[in-house]
């Protein structure tokens, strides 16, 4: 499961509805949320954000928080 998908589990979010609301097929969220080797478009975060009524910025860090610069 991808970072993305672990934190919609953690807020139990319908994803029919996020389908719904932001215009993203079920097959691409599905995809979002599993294949490791999908890669999360910025639009589709803003979008996913706002259709779970939750801060973009605050998504963003919660998914992507473990990246790091190389020293």
């Amino acid at each position: 499961m991808t970072p993305l998908g672990l934190y919609l589990t953690k807020k139990s979010v319908n994803k029919a509805m996020v389908s719904k609301r932001t215009g993203i097929s079920q097959s691409r969220l599905s995809q979002l949320s599993i294949n490791e080797s999908t890669k999360l478009r910025a639009d589709e975060l803003y979008l996913i954000a706002l259709a779970i009524d939750t801060d973009p910025g605050e998504m963003f860090k919660e998914i992507y928080g473990n990246l790091s610069l190389l020293n």
